[in-house]
């Protein structure tokens, strides 16, 4: 398992897997005020944490799927990325897609946070690209008959 450091400045619990085959670990909102979002306002929710990812590491910050469909609460930019150089508060910007106001208190649980490998790459400048059977079809085109 990859040992991380962490500095919990909150209340709330550290983030941690809620089951043994959980991906994805929850962010808790560690706001001093309540924080009302109403129908298409956005907001940027503290947590408290800060971490120190390894190089070669990132942490996506992704909606919950609860909040999602039964309130229309999800992340702006999900999902967000941490990069492994970065040491300041993981923040969460959040958007109201739904049509009443949601109210944020401190110790909600309001996104979740994936840690996954990645693979940075140089280009190599080509003439051309291989073929493929979907050549550069997109935007729905593996749905069509």
């Amino acid at each position: 398992m990859l040992k991380v450091n962490v500095i919990n400045q909150s209340l709330n619990p550290m983030p941690f897997y809620a089951t043994e085959g959980a991906a994805g670990m929850d962010l808790y909102a560690n706001n001093e005020e309540v924080i009302i979002l109403g129908p298409g306002e956005r907001s940027l929710i503290p947590t408290g944490i800060h971490i120190e990812l390894p190089s070669g590491y990132e942490a996506q910050v992704r909606p919950r799927s609860g909040l999602a469909v039964r309130n229309g609460v999800t992340v702006l930019n999900a999902p967000g990325t941490i990069d492994s150089d970065y040491r300041g508060e993981i923040k969460v910007p959040l958007v109201n897609l739904g049509q009443e106001d949601f109210t944020i208190l401190r110790g909600e649980r309001i996104a979740q946070m994936v840690v996954a490998k990645y693979e940075r790459i140089s280009w190599q400048a080509a003439e051309a690209l291989s073929d493929t059977h979907r050549g550069e079809g997109g935007f729905g085109h593996t749905g069509k008959n």
